[in-house]
Parts: structure tokens; sequence; C-alpha cells
């Protein structure tokens, strides 16, 4: 059963439904594309039970020789960390075309097609396991996305995405530097689990890094690289602020952490005060900028930027409780953040205005979907119960490991996101309708209850049984704590790992302890490499 091209099948055929539309007409187009989106889901639902959990290895694995020479394979797998994107992908695509459902009306065909090759393309960046087939995934994401602003976006459509389009481009260049670096460097291969085996120059991994860091920055977004993104949120119709908030922004940390700790191990550990800095600046300023915002996806524009500065600092811990976190949150953000703009959506549709002060007194006209808003929010700010608090809560805990201070700062993200998501919910929820605008609010309909039902179902099922999903990612990100931080010298003369790079030392042969060099694990607050870790059941 494992021999069947399951992933293939992932990849592509949303690609071929893409083709297919092209043959159809504007009315049947929606069909289609909600059939080819629910039937890559249902593909996808049986590998989450037939993933070994106790394997770091890649599974539902498939090989074949693209190009000969240069040596490029048509590469795929899946471990315990791709597994919850691929399948946070196939789940939220069947709602973005509901969502357009009535939404889009000019160029339906062409819209539902670039949601399709949308979800091929980043499908195949979370499966690929060849550097060349990743990055034409990876650039396949921008043209797609590009025309979903451009073309179905807002007033400023133009200029959002534009703005959006040179970003990645300028950061996807760098990436392909990097790549190429590696590939001279590690044997003349593009094998991405072989490169992740290699050991690189210290100073050809520190300029590597930043090649990485450019485009994965740029995509998270980090701080100072994010004002794209308020932009492109706001210009973007919902189905592609879905898309963005939900699956574009985790690739730039699945990058992080897919290549970055693994293959230049030294260089993470050198860079990881500049990436904490970094992280917790995003995560006080997104959180400060949002409580500012008059505009709903505004808001939840920047406290994306927030939340997603708390996966890179889970990334960059080097611990099971800060990396676990940090994709536990990666899959939480996805679902909160992704029903907060349905939502918005939603509200958009009825009342033609995304403004705060457009959009007050919901509860009483609109119970249920107030509900629905009130349940998201308090996920977003952490709620013990719901599925935020339990990524946000690991990563504080892995924080606090290594960096008291840091865990302390990082905190303020949480009380901010209480006090912009509150008020937000006060004026939004609880506030006086306008009479103007009460014969329009009318409350969601059996297919906007369809669409946000799922989703407020994973809220609670994640919050309160995180375990399954903790289970399937632990020894892959095991193998990535092992690969990214050397073991100490008598750890390692008792159980060598041919994955990490020995201690150099010309005096252990004489039985003198060696001084540990480059390879030594960061500690930039005092902490021991030593400190205990709590290890998830």
């Amino acid at each position: 059963m494992t021999h069947f091209p399951w992933l293939t099948i992932l990849v592509f055929l949303p690609l071929a439904g893409a083709l297919v539309l092209y043959l159809a007409k504007d009315t049947g187009a929606r069909l289609i594309a909600l059939a080819v989106t629910v039937a890559d889901l249902l593909i996808s639902i049986p590998l989450w039970w037939w993933f070994d959990p106790s394997s770091s290895q890649m599974q539902f694995a498939e090989t074949a020789v693209w190009i000969s020479s240069p040596k490029i394979h048509y590469k795929l797998g899946l471990d315990g960390i791709s597994l919850p994107l691929v399948l946070m992908t196939t789940a939220l695509m069947p709602l973005c075309v509901l969502i357009s459902w009535r939404s889009i009306e000019t160029g339906v065909r062409n819209f539902m097609a670039m949601l399709l090759i949308m979800e091929g393309a980043m499908i195949g960046v979370f499966v690929a396991l060849d550097f060349v087939l990743f990055y034409v995934f990876w650039e396949a994401m921008l043209i797609p996305m590009y025309l979903l602003i451009g073309m179905w976006g807002g007033p400023n459509r133009l200029y959002a995405a534009v703005k959006f389009f040179l970003y990645t481009l300028a950061g996807s260049v760098l990436l392909l530097v990097g790549i190429l670096v590696l590939y001279f460097y590690g044997g003349h291969t593009f094998d991405i689990q072989e490169l992740s085996q290699g050991a690189y120059p210290h100073t050809m991994q520190m300029w590597v890094f930043l090649a990485f860091f450019a485009a994965f920055a740029v995509k998270v977004p980090m701080f100072p690289f994010h004002t794209w993104l308020p932009d492109a949120h706001v210009e973007a119709p919902t189905a592609g602020s879905v898309i963005l908030a939900s699956v574009l922004l985790k690739m730039g940390t699945y990058g992080f952490l897919r290549f970055s700790l693994p293959m230049l191990p030294d260089a993470s550990q050198a860079f990881t005060p500049f990436m904490v800095v970094l992280s917790i600046v995003a995560i006080v300023y997104g959180a400060y900028m949002a409580l500012a915002q008059a505009d709903l996806k505004k808001l939840i524009a920047y406290s994306s930027v927030s939340h997603m500065g708390f996966v890179t600092l889970g990334l960059f811990m080097f611990n099971i409780q800060g990396i676990e976190g940090a994709v536990m949150q990666m899959v939480n953000h996805g679902i909160t953040t992704g029903g907060l703009f349905l939502c918005v959506g939603m509200i958009y549709e009825r009342t033609h205005s995304r403004q705060i002060a457009d959009n007050v007194g919901l509860t009483k006209p609109m119970p249920r979907y107030a509900t629905c808003l009130v349940i998201f929010a308090l996920s977003s700010l952490g709620l013990p119960g719901t599925n935020s608090f339990v990524g946000e809560f690991m990563v504080l805990a892995g924080t606090f490991l290594v960096n008291k201070p840091a865990a302390a700062l990082a905190s303020l993200g949480i009380i901010l996101a209480a006090a912009y998501m509150l008020w937000m919910v006060q004026r939004v929820a609880f506030g006086v309708p306008s009479h103007a605008l009460l014969p329009k609010l009318h409350d969601v309909s059996p297919r906007e209850m369809a669409i946000l039902a799922p989703l407020v179902v994973l809220v609670f099922w994640i919050g309160l049984f995180p375990n399954p999903l903790l289970t399937r990612m632990h020894a892959s990100v095991e193998k990535v704590i092992t690969r990214t931080t050397p073991p100490t010298p008598a750890t390692a003369m008792q159980r060598p790992d041919p994955l990490v790079r020995p201690v150099q030392s010309e005096t252990s042969a004489l039985g003198v302890m060696p001084q540990l060099g480059e390879g030594e694990p960061l500690s930039f607050t005092g902490v021991t490499p030593d400190t205990p870790e709590v290890r998830q059941p």
C-alpha cells in the first residue's frame, strides 16, 4: 500500500483539475473545483492513519530520475513535520472554494484554476526531497497568488500584488544561490536528505544561512521584512487571504526547520541570538500594531506577524518543547487565522466594509456568526482548551529552559493578543448595530456554517487532545535536534551518530577531555547544554 504514489496524486490531482477547468464553463467551474479539492482531502486523510509515528524516516517515498546530468530526481516523501502541514493544506482548500462561491462573480473558471494550481504547488513544497523540485514548486506559488491578488483583489490590488511579488522574488533569487552553493559543497547532489547529512565549512554555512534567511524571513514574514503582508491581506480576496495566512507563511518557517537547522547547524547556533531578537521584536511589534488597526483584515494581518514570531522563536531554541511547539503553532495559526479571515469575508459580503466601526453589534442579528468569531478570537489569544494555547505554551516552555528573559518578553505578546482580540470582540460582537445595516445582517447560511464548523472542531480537538499530533512529529523533531545540537563528548563515545559531526580534538586520543569548539551548542544566557528537557508523553 505504501508503494502506491499517494504523494504524486496529492500534488498533481489539483493541477489536472486546473486543466479540466479550462475545458468547462464558468457555471460548472465551482463544482469541479470543489470536487477536486474534496477528493484531494479524502486521499490525504488515510496518510494520517498509515503514518508510522515511531520512525523519523521519510515515508510514502517516491523516487524517479528526472534529469541525468546534473543528477536531479523526482523525489517525494513525508515525515512527521510535513504530514500535519499537508493535511492542513488539503483541509483548507475546499473551504476556500466554498467561501468564493458567491463572492467571485467574474472570471470564475480562472479563479478556481488558480486555487487548484496553488494547492498542487503548496503540497509539492512540503513533500519535495530534491532541491530543484522544491524550488520549482516554491516559485510556482508566486504566479497564482500574484494573479489572485492582482485580478480579484481590492482597489489597490496592483500595488499589493507587485509588492508581494517583488519581495518574495528577491528572496527566491538568494535561495537559489544558496542551493547552488550546497550543490557544489555537498558532492554535486540536490538530494535534500543527503545534503542534510553533510559537514560543511563554518564560513560557508554562515553565508548560505544568510541567503536562506533572506528567502525564508520574507515568506514568514519576520520583522522588518513584513511590510508586504498587510497590503496583500487587505487587497486579496477572502480565499487568497486564507491561503496566504494559513499556508504560504508556513513555507518560511518550514524552510528554516527543513533546511537551515539540519544543513547549517553551526550557522544556526551562531545566529540564534539574532533570530531570537527578531522573533521577540516581531511578537511585540505585531501585537502593538494590531492594537492600532481599525480595519479587521489589517488587525488579523499584524496579529499574524506576532504569532509567527512565536514559531521562529521556538525553532531556534533547539529543544523538543520549542520545536514541537513551533510546528504545532504553524498548524494552529493556519486554523485560527484562516477562520478569522473567513469570518471577515462573510461579514464583508453583507456590509461591504472591513472597518470595525461599520460592523458592530452582530451578536443579536447574527448569533451563530458571533459565536464562531468569538471562538476563533479566543483561540488566537491562546485561551486554555483551544489549539493555540498548546503551541504557545510549548514554545514558551522551551524558551524558558534556554533563556528566561526571552520567555518573559515573548509572554507580552500573549497579553497584548488578549488586549487587541477582546477589544475587537467587544466592538464587533457586543456593540450597538447600525439600523441602516440591520436588514443586511442575516446570520450564516448552511454553506457558511459548513465552512466554519470544521475549523471550530479542530480548534477544540487540538486544544484538548494534542497528543496524536505531537506523537507523529516527535521522532522527526528529535532527528533535527540530534543533527543541530552535537552531543557531549561522553555521549558521542557511547553512542556515535553518523549524522552528527564529531567534536574535533587533537588531545582526546591522549585521554584529555577535549574542548568544545565551533560545534558547541550555543548558550547565550549562561544555561549549560545539559539543561534537562521535559519530553512530551
